[in-house]
C-alpha cells in the first residue's frame, strides 16, 4: 500500500471533503442502535453495580505514574467486582441522551457515536466459566456467548503467538460497527474510529493500575481468526483492538 495514502489517513484533510457530502444523518435516515441486541433466550449475568464497587482509592496521579505495559501475569484470577470495574471504565454508560439514540460514557467518542462493542475472552475470573462474553453497557451486564475448546491456544494463534495473551485472565476484544460512526461522519469515520479506540484502551490501562493488574494492548492480530473466534462477520462488524489483562506478578 502506498505510504502517502497511509499518511493521508492520519491527517484531517478529509473534513474539507465532508462539507460537500450529505451524510445519512443529514438525509434524516434512521440512527443505528447504540448497542447490539441480545437474544432473549440468553440469560444475562449481573455485574457488580458501580455504586457498590469498593476497590480502594488510587489517584489519577498514581495511576499515571505507575502505568506501563505488562506482559507477565500471575495465575491469580480477577474477581467479578474487578472485572465489573474494568468493563464500566472502558464503555460504561453515564447518561442516555437524544431519546435513547446516544450515550454519554466513561470515554470520549466523536459525536458520542461510540462505534464499539466489547467482547471478552475469559480464562480466569471468579464465578465465570471460560469462554466468550459480550458486555452490555446499557444494562451493565454480561451476555455469555459460548465456550471455546482450547481457548488459550486459539487466542495465541489469532495474535501470531504472542503467548502472554493466552496466559492473561481476560482478553478484551473491541469490535467496531462502522456505520454507527459513518451515519454522522461518512468518509471521516475511519480516522475517528481509530482515535476512539485509543481512548478506550487507555482507560483500561489506568483502571487496571488501580486494582494491581496489568494490561498489554495488541494491535497485531490475524483479522479473520479473531473475528471468527468471537463470531462476527468481519465486514459490518470486525475487531479493531485487543488488550490482555491479568493480575500483576
Amino acid at each position: 500500500m502506498n505510504k502517502e495514502v497511509l499518511k493521508d489517513f492520519l491527517k484531517a484533510n478529509v473534513f474539507k471533503e465532508l462539507d460537500n457530502i450529505k451524510t445519512d444523518q443529514e438525509k434524516e435516515l434512521a440512527q443505528p442502535a447504540v448497542q447490539k441486541s441480545s437474544s432473549s433466550s440468553i440469560p444475562l449475568i449481573d455485574l457488580v453495580s458501580i455504586q457498590d464497587i469498593n476497590l480502594g482509592e488510587t489517584s489519577v496521579f498514581e495511576a499515571l505514574k505507575h502505568r506501563k505495559t505488562r506482559r507477565v501475569f500471575s495465575n491469580q484470577p480477577l474477581s467479578l467486582e474487578e472485572l465489573s470495574f474494568l468493563l464500566w471504565s472502558v464503555q460504561g454508560v453515564k447518561k442516555i441522551v437524544n431519546k435513547g439514540y446516544a450515550t454519554l460514557r466513561t470515554v470520549p467518542s466523536a459525536g458520542a457515536r461510540h462505534s464499539f462493542e466489547t467482547y471478552i475472552a475469559v480464562s480466569k475470573v471468579e464465578g465465570l466459566e471460560k469462554g466468550i462474553y459480550r458486555y452490555l453497557p446499557l444494562e451493565h451486564k454480561l451476555s455469555f456467548l459460548f465456550s471455546v475448546e482450547d481457548l488459550q491456544g486459539k487466542l495465541d494463534e489469532a495474535v501470531f503467538n504472542q503467548r502472554f495473551v493466552g496466559k492473561s485472565a481476560v482478553t478484551f476484544i473491541w469490535t467496531t460497527i462502522p456505520y454507527r460512526m459513518e451515519w454522522r461522519y461518512d468518509i471521516a469515520s475511519p480516522k475517528l474510529i481509530a482515535l476512539d479506540a485509543g481512548h478506550v484502551c487507555e482507560n483500561l490501562y489506568l483502571s487496571a493500575e488501580c486494582i494491581n493488574s496489568g494490561v498489554c494492548a495488541v494491535a497485531a492480530y490475524d483479522q479473520e481468526k479473531i473475528d471468527e473466534l468471537i463470531n462476527v462477520d468481519g465486514n459490518e462488524e470486525f475487531t479493531i483492538y485487543l488488550a490482555a489483562v491479568g493480575k500483576a506478578e
